[in-house]
């Protein structure tokens, strides 16, 4: 009986070890993606009629996904920006990104801005190196007309 006791001992630790690097492997998976929220770091970037937070998923360096979150922008301006501006940024690495000069949804042009704003400052919270630009961190924090 000991005899099948340390057989069975010795089958746990062989299995153990195996999945040891399975484990590993996992984790840096994980950790080459990341999500960057913009509603905190960009709190005094103004759309239209608010602020326009976002979530940025950046994986392997590239920018995989920007998900727009509950704002107080209308649908139809938000909609529009958001499908001409996050197409511009979605794929390029970081740095690129940073470099890029976007161009603003014609008929949402605050929206656009606040949009890309967010993306700018959510990518420098990311690790990007490029400042931007300082002028367009100077939004007026009231209501505007399109």
């Amino acid at each position: 009986m000991t005899k099948r006791l340390m057989t069975l001992m010795a089958i746990a630790a062989i299995a153990m070890t195996a999945a040891m690097p399975m484990q590993a492997k996992k984790k840096a998976t994980k950790a080459t993606t990341q999500v960057v929220y913009t509603g905190d770091i960009a709190k005094k970037v103004i759309g239209y009629n608010g602020t326009t937070p976002l979530n940025i998923t950046i994986k392997k360096g590239k920018i995989e996904k920007i998900e727009a979150l509950p704002n107080q922008e209308g649908p139809a301006y938000m909609q529009r920006a958001t499908k001409k501006v996050f197409a511009q940024y979605e794929g390029l690495t970081v740095a690129e990104a940073l470099k890029l000069k976007p161009d603003v949804a014609t008929g949402a042009t605050y929206t656009s801005e606040a949009l890309i704003k967010n993306i700018q400052m959510g990518l420098q919270q990311a690790g990007g190196k490029v400042k931007a630009d300082k002028k367009s961190n100077k939004k007026v924090a009231k209501k505007r007309k399109h």
